[in-house]
């Protein structure tokens, strides 16, 4: 077998760069979990909802976008563990799950400009 070649990677680091990576299955759940900010339906969400917590038919009229595509973003978000509801009647109230999604969301915007 060939031996591999590296310009400037020293043995040291190369060990640590490998024991540092994530296994694969890691990696696919972290692209999965920055996909939600990949979608700008699902930003406007996550920002409307960081400010309180807001039901589909608010959403979708704050954000002037049909009930169906909100319902389907929040499956997605609910799915990805970053919102999450709770019943009041027969209305579905969303929030943020994670506390955190603000600094996150904060930390990308400031750092554009």
């Amino acid at each position: 077998m060939e031996q591999e070649k590296y310009l400037i990677l020293s043995e040291r680091h190369k060990a640590e760069i490998k024991n540092y990576l994530p296994e694969d299955r890691a990696v696919l759940k972290l692209a999965e979990y920055f996909q939600n900010f990949s979608d700008s339906t699902r930003l406007k969400i996550l920002s409307c909802l960081s400010v309180c917590d807001l039901c589909v038919n608010d959403l979708s009229n704050l954000l002037n976008i049909n009930q169906t595509t909100i319902s389907h973003q929040l499956k997605f978000l609910k799915d990805q563990n970053l919102v999450a509801y709770r019943r009041n009647g027969k209305i579905m109230i969303y929030y943020i799950k994670i506390n955190y999604i603000n600094e996150i969301m904060n930390y990308a915007v400031s750092s554009l400009v």
